[in-house]
């Protein structure tokens, strides 16, 4: 088979496969990585955004290890690697500093949750405790691999979330724990959206969505 022949043949199966993909995908639903510590880790975190249908990734880099053109870092071998090719079909935001990121978010009506254990003065959950569907614009941030979530995303953030540990180590590396908490939000959002379709489908109205941020009952 001649090279063109086999482009041609495999442009159709990547267009199928998006569009069969697309009315799964969660529409504003963002996944932030603070100050990640490891760029290789960034391409773990994009393989999880990817595949559970989130909508985009930022990344508030403090060290300006990334460059602000992110089509630069898609060829970024390590990235690539890790993330499985995920990196060239997901879209990527850099920002400086957390206070940054948080003022861009706020701007465009998100909320923002934060996924850290043991944290005081905050509200705090365990991840099967939230309804992650109560706000239509949801952005949830996930620390660097060696401090965690820090306290000044804990104070701009709505509510902290926190992956039920039951073993003597109380800790999962952000690959892990990022693909947990997305899986459990994603889910959610994913059946209401359904729902929303169905009944936009019907001519019925949806029920507005509540403004704040809140445990299911």
């Amino acid at each position: 088979m001649e090279p063109l022949e086999k482009e041609t043949k495999s442009k159709p199966s990547v267009r199928a496969r998006a569009d069969a993909i697309k009315p799964f995908r969660c529409k504003n639903l963002i996944a932030v990585i603070e100050n990640p510590t490891d760029v290789r880790n960034i391409g773990t975190v994009i393989r999880n955004v990817n595949a559970m249908g989130v909508e985009k990734v930022y990344v508030v880099d403090v060290r300006g290890d990334l460059p602000d053109d992110w089509q630069v870092l898609r060829d970024d071998k390590a990235v690539s690697k890790t993330s499985v090719s995920a990196v060239k079909w997901t879209i990527v935001k850099r920002f400086d500093n957390t206070d940054a990121c948080f003022d861009y978010l706020e701007a465009k009506g998100f909320v923002s949750i934060v996924t850290s254990p043991h944290v005081k003065g905050k509200t705090s959950i365990y991840l099967d405790e939230g309804d992650y569907t109560v706000h239509p614009k949801l952005a949830v941030w996930f620390g660097s691999e060696a401090i965690g979530i820090s306290d000044r995303a804990v104070e701009r953030s709505a509510m902290c979330v926190s992956i039920p540990m039951f073993g003597m180590i109380e800790s999962l590396n952000l690959g892990t724990s990022s693909g947990i908490v997305l899986y459990e939000v994603a889910k959610q959002r994913r059946a209401y959206q359904s729902r929303f379709t169905w009944r936009n489908q019907r001519g019925e109205r949806e029920t507005p969505l509540p403004t704040v941020m809140a445990p299911s009952k």
